[in-house]
């Protein structure tokens, strides 16, 4: 009777730790992003993935002197994008956009995204985990 209890107990303990995984896995802004790095990237869609919990759109970034810089802009759970407006085909490869966000703390090309402008002016709300401004964000 000792070894089925004690048993039951280690199973629910595992079900209760796999569960907790995922949670485990998510950070916040703060942890990856820095609210001091504000960027202003303009270039074009490489790809989209819509993977939970974030998406992540990759960009190519040429900077004046013809080197491109390839970035990773996380955005928000495809459920909250698809709730402001977005679709699987929002933005095919080739798409040029300017990105508004927060650069990583360590100063990789990556970055958590706020908005998304195209060209004819339309922007759209990324999901963003992060609630301030944007307004230090470079000008082009």
């Amino acid at each position: 009777m000792k070894g089925l209890k004690l048993t039951r107990i280690l199973a629910a303990t595992a079900v209760l730790a796999a569960a907790a995984l995922p949670v485990a896995a998510h950070h916040s802004f703060s942890a990856e992003f820095d609210v001091n790095k504000p960027v202003r990237l303009d270039g074009r869609v490489v790809k989209m993935e819509w993977t939970n919990p974030h998406t992540w759109l990759y960009l190519d970034v040429t900077k004046p002197d013809g080197t491109v810089e390839h970035w990773m802009v996380e955005g928000g759970a495809p459920g909250v994008l698809l709730r402001n407006g977005w679709t699987k085909n929002t933005l095919p490869e080739g798409t040029k956009v300017v990105v508004v966000g927060h650069q990583a703390k360590d100063g990789a090309f990556r970055a958590n995204s706020s908005s998304i402008e195209f060209p004819d002016g339309r922007k759209l709300d990324t999901g963003s985990s992060y609630k301030g401004d944007n307004k230090d964000a470079p000008k082009d």
